[in-house]
């Protein structure tokens, strides 16, 4: 149940190689792609999509709770995708979404700035300002949709197992490389425990989706945690009709075998 999850900066090359190593290992690309396919079957519009996608919130109250929401349900499909084993993540925070996940190999891909502006220049066959202006707009971004969902500097190597420089390494050496590293014993050896994981981070993301889609819950600061397909409860709610309101969408997810409720009322 080999996992890789890829995150790239704008003309750093990062494409090909993702395809390429998925080609290689006959492993699933689960990438922009594969998201918009699987759109409507997790009530994702693509306008919502074309929102979102590893963008940071719109910081406006009404707003970011639908924005969670989406976001939530692509993160999902991810984790869904995520369970099927042999899998590539290409970018959408694969990484942080797995972070628990031993069996996962995380990839960077970088390349110098000004490189990556030459690139996407040529590539797109545009101004070399417009580039600049895009790519550094992108790196913002991505940027701050890892700080604000997962609380992390999207350019720190330590959060990595692999970091890859373009300008010094060739596609088909960095794609053995990964190849090579994603077989090591230690990757296989975690591959049976990380599956009971993924299958608890499936149901917790399924409680917040319920949590943020039901209107009887004002308050979606709580938490939950899942072990064993059983739930957690904890934080506090406003009212008792919030409490039962959270138990119960707890309770219908698919396989919870159980749900405690260390929830507080705090009435303000």
């Amino acid at each position: 149940m080999s996992i890789i999850t890829f995150s790239r900066e704008m003309g750093s090359g990062g494409i090909p190689i993702v395809h390429q190593v998925a080609e290689e290992l006959g492993y699933t690309l689960v990438d922009g792609d594969v998201i918009r396919a699987a759109a409507d079957s997790y009530d994702l519009s693509q306008e919502a999509l074309q929102q979102i996608d590893e963008k940071p919130p719109a910081f406006v109250d009404h707003l970011d709770r639908q924005i969670e929401l989406n976001m939530s349900r692509i993160q999902l499909i991810v984790l869904e995708q995520a369970l099927l084993g042999n899998v590539v993540i290409y970018g959408r925070g694969g990484q942080d979404l797995l972070s628990g996940i031993s069996s996962a190999f995380r990839v960077r891909i970088i390349a110098p700035f000004e490189e990556r502006v030459e690139r996407w220049a040529q590539r797109e066959w545009i101004d070399p300002e417009l580039a600049r202006y895009l790519v550094r707009r992108s790196d913002q971004q991505r940027a701050g949709f890892i700080k604000y969902y997962f609380d992390r500097n999207w350019t720190n190597p330590i959060e990595y197992d692999m970091v890859i420089n373009t300008i010094r390494v060739s596609n088909e050496t960095a794609v053995k490389l990964i190849s090579k590293a994603i077989k090591d014993p230690y990757f296989i050896e975690k591959d049976q425990t990380c599956k009971i994981k993924i299958k608890d981070l499936i149901i917790q993301k399924k409680i917040q989706i319920a949590r943020l889609d039901d209107e009887r819950i004002k308050d979606i600061w709580f938490n939950i945690d899942v072990t064993d397909c059983h739930v957690t409860l904890s934080g506090h709610i406003h009212s008792e009709s919030e409490r039962q309101a959270v138990i119960d969408d707890a309770s219908r997810v698919e396989r919870v075998t159980g749900v405690t409720d260390d929830l507080k009322l705090i009435s303000y």
